[in-house]
């Protein structure tokens, strides 16, 4: 068995939230070993520490729902269960690659010529502005305010309230 056979699967960690939140991630830690087992038919799993730290860096109460993983069955029948990272597609041909550039360079273009719209619209604004007449502000001092004074009915009011917000305690008699 010179050769290594290589899986990639996601993995559907959702039922790790039918467990308390304080073990959740040792939990979602369990089922990928479990997955592993079932589908690679060895009891040998090894998680390497990327995989690790992808479910335990949330902390132990939010792990990730799913889980896009690769398993590797070494030689010695072991399986190695790492993070999925997928490689960028090439393209096919020289037309695609040209057609992709072309897209990219006519977006960069319609983000300037949106920007340059924008600051026109600003500046009319700040016009705008200007232009309007300012309101003389009068200065508050003492001598232009009133004072206020509470009316008996209000105090009345609060007094009743607090009265009847207070339970009345009441002696028992034997």
């Amino acid at each position: 068995m010179s050769q290594e056979l290589e899986r990639v699967y996601t993995i559907n960690l959702g039922k790790v939230l039918l467990s308390p939140d304080n073990q959740r991630a040792k939990r979602a830690i369990n089922m990928v070993k479990e997955f592993a087992r079932h589908h690679m038919k060895t009891q040998e799993i090894k998680i390497e520490g990327e995989l690790n730290q992808k479910i335990w860096e949330r902390g132990i109460r939010h792990p990730p729902r799913k889980i896009r993983v690769r398993m590797t069955k070494t030689d010695e029948g072991h399986i190695i269960v790492s993070p999925y990272e997928e490689a960028e597609e090439k393209p096919k041909s020289e037309k695609e690659s040209k057609k992709k550039e072309k897209k990219k360079t006519k977006s960069k273009e319609e983000i300037e010529s949106k920007e340059k719209i924008k600051e026109p619209e600003t500046k009319v604004a700040e016009v705008k502005e200007e232009s309007k007449p300012k309101t003389q502000e009068k200065e508050i001092t003492p001598e232009n305010t009133k004072p206020v004074k509470k009316s008996k009915e209000t105090a009345e009011k609060k007094s009743t309230a607090k009265k009847e917000s207070k339970p009345k305690k009441t002696a028992k008699k034997d």
